[in-house]
């Protein structure tokens, strides 16, 4: 019965991790667009999602540990060993795995977009509070030491 539960968790998380992946894309395009509203309406959509998968993940391991497996692939493998539908648990442990290395490949890409964003907005800021000037030579062919902080209100 045990494997029975757990390949309904693999087709819940597939669906999940579904859901999940096109929150990631739109998280993509709504950070390329700097729509920060839309942003704020993905993160809680997505949060429930992680923790969906978080609690399955869970129980997966639970229901394996209960039948005497241990709680990775290898007590997978075990139990679909054992299991009339052992073809199906480890399809769906293989479609889910895939799903989330591709979550995970999103999430770094809209990583590197939000720090390069960062960098984008902090050199902006030092550009108008004058913390970034140009180097500049004097009329002795010397690098200029002439930085001067601004107040944004004389930026």
């Amino acid at each position: 019965m045990s494997d029975q539960r757990i390949l309904e968790l693999f087709l819940q998380d597939i669906s999940t991790t579904q859901q999940l992946l096109a929150s990631l894309e739109q998280e993509f395009s709504a950070l390329s667009e700097r729509k920060l509203e839309t942003l704020q309406e993905l993160l809680a959509h997505k949060q429930p999602l992680l923790r969906t998968l978080e609690q399955h993940a869970s129980e997966r391991s639970r229901l394996l540990v209960q039948a005497g497996h241990s709680a990775d692939t290898a007590g997978l493998n075990q139990l679909a060993a054992q299991s009339s539908i052992g073809a199906d648990l480890l399809s769906q442990s293989t479609q889910l795995s895939t799903l989330i290395e591709h979550c995970q490949e999103a999430n770094l890409r809209n990583g590197r977009l939000i720090r390069s964003n960062q960098v984008s907005v902090s050199s902006t800021l030092n550009i108008i509070r004058g913390s970034d000037t140009p180097t500049l030579y004097d009329k002795t062919g010397s690098a200029s030491s002439n930085i001067k902080q601004r107040p944004f209100s004389q930026a």
